[in-house]
């Protein structure tokens, strides 16, 4: 293993550890702020579509703000893992039409859109453990994401990138691979970091 895996994996043990100590009273204000955030911002606006995903463990909850960007008139597409761990995409049409995948993961079981929906999109709300001021996102190590947004610069289009953590996540540094993709800003239950123009 590379000094930057390692020095990844002890950065996301480390994260792991700290949000099993975080109350579920603390994990439901997080989820109930972040809904807010997340609907202020100017992409969730009007027509169009929005990326996110369902959260999983004790990831900050996304739920709630998933049902109120649907609910507020926008397209929200969520993600479909494939066996070879790309992403499909396919359009959250309530609750009732999730289901629980062999991996654990909640997916929507609408029609797929193909891997190249993510494309056009106005805004990607994407999981991280954690990011650093420069916009380096730290994700699980699947490269799930890093191929979505590699498809996203391929195609040349400009989504807002926006990574969703707890405020204690943003943090000074976060070892990068040339693979990583840079985000714009992360959404914390606090406010928003914003690390690019």
């Amino acid at each position: 293993m590379s000094g930057i895996r390692t020095q990844k994996a002890k950065l996301r043990a480390h994260i792991l550890r700290t949000r099993a100590g975080l109350t579920a009273g603390e994990r439901e204000a997080a989820a109930t702020a972040l809904r807010e955030r997340v609907l202020a911002l100017p992409e969730c606006a009007g027509k169009g579509a929005v990326a996110a995903y369902v959260s999983m463990g004790t990831e900050p909850a996304t739920g709630p703000l998933i049902e109120a960007v649907r609910n507020a008139g926008t397209r929200v597409l969520l993600p479909v893992l494939l066996a070879d761990n790309d992403l499909d995409w396919a359009e959250y049409s309530g609750p009732d039409a999730l289901v629980r995948t062999r991996r654990g993961l909640f997916e929507p079981t609408g029609p797929r859109l193909g891997p190249d929906a993510v494309t056009q999109v106005r805004l990607v709300l994407l999981p991280g453990l954690a990011v650093d001021a420069h916009g380096v996102r730290l994700g699980r190590g699947g490269g799930s994401y890093d191929r979505a947004l590699d498809r996203i610069r391929q195609a040349g289009t400009r989504p807002a990138l926006v990574v969703l953590v707890y405020a204690h996540e943003v943090v000074a540094s976060v070892p990068k691979e040339p693979h990583d993709h840079l985000v714009d800003a992360a959404l914390t239950p606090q406010g928003v970091h914003g690390f690019r123009a």
